[in-house]
């Protein structure tokens, strides 16, 4: 007997394992994601998938930043109506006004002006491929599991309902708190900080009134934002959908959020928190970016504004120079604009840098950052202090939250000076309390029962195996507004109660002047 249960057990994970080597036992993802710095953590859940025997076919539009091709996946590109040259004119609009001096409700809405622009260019790309009948007959012939897409655009949620497919979705979040609405999650303003308020999850009175004003507010923008992509769904579908009732049908929501840096607040049985994914993988640095690192006798500091934000003006840079000219740390900064003149030797300029390798280096020792949120996790994973640089879009909130934790800190970028910068990277560096605290971040982050990659894959699998997962859909759904906010059992019993007084005050008048009655006709008796 126990010869067998011996037996039996490598039996059971040789075959266990025999299951999951070729894409003949494993299912089939379509993948249709956001170009740019939303693809660079997507593909390593892609990457993962398909090394766990799933067969996975990313869609990829011609004129396509960030998304390549890989002997991971298979790619599938298809037509759009627009040239390289406008795709770059949006995205440079995009880099250039963030350098643009604007009062703050102006720079509000012009920020949500550039945000439709390049979304109605994605939205013309998404038509190139719906409309493609060919194109679209061969994803339906393929009979995929599963659609994999970011719902910051529309294209994937449109393909998943049109074929069928249970849609997994990845991301952080989207405009307007949609992703939250969408899947009928609460979203109190008591507690939860809306963006651009500048709020944290605790609020005195008079920033609770700013967050409900900003949260009647989103409503307008959301209207604005996702007006196009209302059109897109009602016209292709033809059925009256807006694009918020397309994506509630959703299976699983994989949100990169943890809550080391996000606010505690409430979530759905369907979101999966994947916050830090894309930090997981190390590699080792360049030979000659090792040897610039390695040398640096009292550490060295990384610099980037991101994907999109790559140069700046000449006389900006030069206030950066400066500034690291008087530090003792090496700079590794990515830059592709005009150098500044007399560029100090600590300083090592890249096109493009290994951000995650370089922060996990351990003579790193403080970060740059315009506080994209793939940068702060990499910061928190590896335990880097941060001097941030907001630009555009969510990065304001999420500046607001590494400071509140006392993580690092923040400055406009239009106030950047050679002495404000030194200060601030000086203060990082040498107060100790920085890093402390975000080495305790770091820790409290990275302990977990399982890792951020394998819970996507879990659940992207789990999804596959079930057809969906039908049974974490809250009831919500089914509910009208009245309904949701028990409208009609709060009037019900206000008539109940209204029904009571009435009849009480009538008898009570009743008695009263039958009461009056009796006593005035005793007294003429009398």
């Amino acid at each position: 007997m126990k010869q067998e249960g011996w037996l039996s057990t490598p039996g059971l994970l040789v075959c266990l394992c025999l299951g999951t080597l070729g894409p003949a036992q494993g299912g089939k993802v379509l993948v249709m994601p956001v170009d740019g710095s939303h693809w660079l953590s997507m593909q390593i859940l892609v990457r993962e998938l398909s090394l766990r025997g799933h067969e996975t076919v990313v869609l990829v539009p011609e004129t396509s930043v960030l998304i390549k091709g890989s002997d991971y996946y298979r790619t599938q590109t298809f037509h759009v109506p627009y040239t390289r040259a406008e795709l770059d004119a949006t995205m440079n609009a995009l880099a250039h006004n963030v350098f643009l001096k604007t009062p703050t409700a102006a720079g509000l809405l012009s920020n949500v002006d550039r945000l439709i622009d390049f979304t109605n260019l994605q939205i013309k790309g998404c038509e190139g491929l719906l409309y493609d009948g060919q194109l679209m007959q061969q994803l339906r012939d393929e009979a995929f599991d599963l659609m994999l897409t970011d719902p910051f655009l529309p294209c994937g949620s449109i393909i998943a309902h049109v074929l069928s497919l249970p849609a997994v979705y990845f991301l952080r979040g989207i405009p307007c708190g949609l992703e939250e609405k969408a899947s009928q999650c609460p979203s109190p303003p008591s507690f939860v900080p809306r963006f651009f308020t500048g709020n944290t999850d605790r609020m005195n009175f008079l920033q609770r009134v700013k967050n409900v004003f900003m949260a009647s507010t989103e409503e307008f923008l959301c209207r604005k934002i996702f007006a196009g992509f209302d059109e897109l769904t009602s016209r292709y579908l033809e059925q009256d959908m807006t694009y918020k009732e397309l994506i509630s049908h959703g299976a699983i929501w994989l949100l990169r959020y943890d809550f080391t840096f996000e606010y505690p607040k409430p979530f759905m049985p369907n979101m999966v928190h994947i916050g830090g994914i894309n930090c997981v993988e190390k590699k080792p640095l360049p030979a000659e970016l090792e040897e610039f690192v390695e040398e640096s006798e009292h550490g060295f500091v990384v610099f980037t504004l991101g994907s999109i934000v790559s140069e700046m003006p000449k006389e900006m840079a030069t206030q950066f120079s400066e500034a690291f000219r008087q530090i003792p740390q090496r700079v590794v900064w990515r830059h592709t604009g005009p150098l500044p003149d007399n560029l100090p030797d600590n300083v090592k300029i890249l096109k493009w840098l290994p951000q995650n390798d370089l922060l996990g280096h351990p003579k790193a020792k403080a970060f740059i950052t315009h506080g994209g949120t793939h940068g702060i996790y990499e910061a928190i994973c590896n335990g880097i202090p941060l001097v941030m640089l907001p630009l555009f879009g969510d990065q304001s909130d999420n500046v607001n939250r590494m400071v509140y934790r006392g993580v690092g800190e923040s400055l406009k970028i239009l106030d950047v000076t050679t002495a404000k910068l030194l200060t601030m990277l000086n203060k990082v560096i040498n107060d100790k309390s920085y890093k402390e605290k975000m080495m305790k971040l770091s820790a409290v982050h990275k302990d977990r029962p399982i890792e951020p990659l394998d819970l996507a894959v879990f659940w992207t699998e789990f999804v596959m195996r079930h057809k969906g997962a039908g049974h974490l859909r809250t009831a919500a759904h089914e509910l009208n507004w009245i309904q949701y906010h028990c409208l009609d059992v709060i009037g019900l019993l206000l008539l109940i109660i209204a029904t009571v007084v009435i009849v009480t005050v009538k008898c009570c008048t009743f008695c009263f002047r039958k009461c009056c009655a009796r006593k005035t006709l005793k007294k003429k008796e009398e």
